[in-house]
């Protein structure tokens, strides 16, 4: 029985892996703290930040044991209700504390505790004359280039200014600012300002036209919608003009993109469009940047919001509209930790604020596109592409036909040699990195692996080692078998490297553009390899998933696909829907301005159904048939799934704990409820733990979430709970 407390009790979520939130007495010394406030909370024998989420009359805890909080940190709320609603939906739905789920996504200054405030920024815009007629004239071409810069996109701060010029501009602001010809001024004063047009949009097309119709027509409120487009059809131009309507209203709009290499090129597409301030959130910010930013959002000061995965919990003070592009993409789905996908968070996010969210892909997610058939979200069609472009040809060519060096046939080098003649550029797709996935003792068997992980090393040259792509264990490539001591150590298979370096060789007189995330670890490479890419002169580029999506490179006319097989016969249920999105979406990159592209896919297996399917009738009608071919297999998603993994540092330790688990689960468990398992993980052991999983399939989300409280419970008692370690993943992509 609840006993009742003589004062407010504060409900504080804390950054512990313990659920739920945890009671405090208010502070003798302070008035009660608003929820979104940050509180100082003694909790164990430490002291924690955490975020007061509700106020309430009574405890279950004795008053005499609740603890005072030690210190109110904010005088108003950092987070909104709708954001505090945001947090507790996402916390329940993917059963994970909801103190942690703050944690990962609120800046690292105000997670530790620390003043919810920065230096004021202050940016340099064109000031207004009090005398037009008496304005200076302007002689000098670096005072021009700022000027026309200030004109183009409103305001800059210095820093920005000197990058675009690649020069110092604070002597020349300082001299036009002397003339009256600049000012400058708090980024959010200039920010007060309603956001401008900086270029006048294209104009659409008949389908362009009538997607932006419907969505124009829409009443206010909360719409899904799925722009389905297919690849160069302009589903950004649709973007950008729906974006122009929301800012004339005064709102802010929220941009979510899968990678961070996508964000510089979005920021600048959307810079040139509109005179806003456009601020970024992912992972190669500074914390000050990331704050700033942060701040700039909440305040209003920013117009347009664009981030991976995390930004979808961005505070905004007026929000309008949510946009997330290529909504197919694994990336927007967290693998470790909290769990949560950002498109359905960013869906829910924007049923709350009762504003609508448009998702767009050249190739739906499954789950996206059965939303849409079934008429859950509203769907709009793109199958034309933009301006003179038209789709690429696809061609197969038989690996057991041709010969071939470094995975390149004899035809595929023939044809890019022609491309190259013909002043264009080549891609050459290869998702995987390195320059060979296996070393091999031709003598004896002997593979090199990794103790950890129980996976081959990665052979690279540059710099030459061995690397494990599951854990990151490196090992010095040995000059002989350590198992017969030979020296017959062979290559085995391909990796980026062997290819870009066989291309090299063969076309001397051309740069060949190795692309990956080995090739563009230091900051800056990848900037200046884009660069190189669109001054258009003719090159190869060699590389991974990074180029599959999302980019225009109007020079590429081939586009080539070395291993197209490795998703046609997996075991996991996804692998084709995968793969349809991945060739399409590469395939995509050619051809998108007036010179045709070509599309060469290198195969074993010419005449298999997906590869046919995809070639001849285009993702569209191959994701369909998926879904037919799902929905008789009672797959996701027409069933959902929940994933429980154990880990330990001894192999028997995962399985008996699920046994365990399994065992106490068929007491609580509904009748539709169905489980796989318990199992060992495909992927066995990793970094030097064991794993093994138990699947839990219902028809219904609403059957899984009844069971979540439940399942958290029994994984707190289990009499193995201090030797395993569990987690739990709500409607997991990754079954390995």
């Amino acid at each position: 029985m609840k006993r009742a407390s003589p004062q407010f009790v504060v409900q504080v979520a804390v950054p512990s892996p313990l659920r739920g939130t945890f009671d405090y007495l208010p502070s003798p010394e302070h008035a009660l703290p608003k929820p979104g406030c940050r509180v100082k909370v003694s909790f164990g024998r430490q002291q924690l930040t955490g975020l007061v989420t509700g106020l309430a009359a009574e405890s279950e805890v004795p008053a005499e044991k609740l603890r005072p909080v030690l210190a109110i940190l904010d005088d108003e709320p950092l987070l909104d209700e709708h954001l505090l609603t945001l947090y507790r939906w996402a916390s329940n739905y993917y059963l994970f504390p909801l103190g942690m789920a703050l944690q990962t996504s609120l800046p690292k200054q105000l997670r530790e505790g620390k003043a919810c405030t920065l230096a004021t920024p202050m940016v340099w815009q064109l000031a207004k004359p009090a005398d037009p007629e008496s304005q200076p004239k302007i002689r000098s071409k670096h005072h021009r280039q700022i000027l026309d810069l200030l004109g183009s996109y409103q305001t800059l701060t210095g820093k920005e200014l000197s990058a675009l010029l690649n020069k110092p501009a604070r002597a020349t602001l300082l001299s036009l600012q002397e003339k009256g010809l600049v000012e400058q001024v708090p980024m959010a004063a200039a920010a007060a300002t309603a956001a401008q047009v900086a270029e006048q949009p294209l104009i659409p097309d008949a389908e362009q036209a009538s997607a932006l119709a419907t969505l124009r027509a829409a009443k206010p409120g909360f719409h899904c919608f799925l722009l389905e487009g297919i690849t160069g059809s302009g589903k950004t131009e649709v973007y950008l003009q729906l974006i122009q309507d929301v800012l004339a209203k005064g709102r802010q709009v929220l941009v979510l993109v899968p990678e961070i290499n996508l964000t510089p090129q979005t920021i600048e597409r959307f810079s040139r469009r509109f005179r806003a301030r456009i601020v970024a959130f992912h992972s190669g910010l500074t914390e000050k940047q990331r704050l700033q930013g942060w701040l700039e959002a909440r305040d209003g000061s920013a117009h347009i919001i664009i981030g991976t995965r995390s930004a979808v919990f961005t505070p905004l003070a007026n929000p309008g509209l949510i946009v997330i592009d290529e909504e197919h993409d694994d990336s927007y789905k967290q693998q470790d930790g909290f769990r949560y996908s950002a498109r359905d968070v960013a869906i829910y996010r924007a049923s709350l604020l009762k504003i609508p969210v448009l998702l767009g892909s050249a190739t739906p997610s499954l789950e996206s596109l059965h939303n849409a058939l079934s008429g859950r979200f509203q769907l709009l069609s793109l199958t034309k592409r933009a301006g003179n472009a038209n789709l690429p040809t696809i061609r197969m060519l038989d690996l057991k036909l041709q010969k071939t060096q470094a995975g390149i046939s004899e035809l595929l080098l023939a044809e890019i040699a022609a491309t190259l003649s013909a002043n264009q550029q080549v891609l050459v797709f290869l998702n995987r990195r390195g320059f060979a996935p296996v070393l091999l003792c031709r003598d004896c068997g002997w593979i090199a692996h990794c103790d950890r992980c129980e996976r081959s090393f990665t052979l690279h040259q540059h710099p030459k080692v061995l690397r494990c792509h599951h854990c990151d264990a490196q090992r010095p490539v040995p000059r002989h078998c350590p198992a017969c001591n030979g020296t017959s150590l062979e290559a085995i298979g391909l990796g980026t490297e062997r290819s870009s370096s066989y291309l090299a060789e063969q076309f001397p007189d051309f740069p060949v553009l190795r692309i990956d995330r080995d090739s563009t670890r230091i900051a800056g490479k990848l900037d200046a390899l884009m660069a190189t890419i669109h001054s258009g002169i003719p090159c190869i580029l060699v590389g991974t998933q990074m180029l599959a999506k999302g980019h225009h490179f109007p020079r590429v006319s081939l586009v080539a696909v070395l291993d197209a097989d490795s998703g046609l016969f997996s075991a996991d249920f996804r692998a084709q829907e995968n793969l349809g999105q991945l060739l399409t979406q590469v395939a995509g990159r050619a051809g998108r301005s007036d010179t045709p592209g070509h599309v060469l896919v290198q195969t074993y297996h010419p005449n298999h159904p997906a590869l046919q399917q995809l070639s001849a009738h285009g993702y569209g009608s191959f994701a369909r048939q998926l879904l037919q071919e799902r929905m008789q297999g009672r797959l996701p998603p027409f069933v959902h799934f929940m994933l429980v993994r154990a880990e330990a540092n001894k192999p028997q330790l995962p399985l008996d704990f699920l046994r365990e688990l399994a065992e106490q689960l068929q007491k609580e468990a509904p009748r539709e409820l169905r489980w796989f398992g318990p199992m060992p993980s495909p992927f066995l052991k990793k970094a030097g733990v064991f794993r093994a999983q138990l699947v839990l399939q219902a028809p219904k989300r609403s059957i899984l979430q009844k069971l979540g409280p439940a399942l958290l419970k029994l994984l707190e008692t289990n009499s193995m709970a201090r030797k395993v370690r569990a987690l739990v993943d709500v409607d997991p992509i990754d079954f390995s």
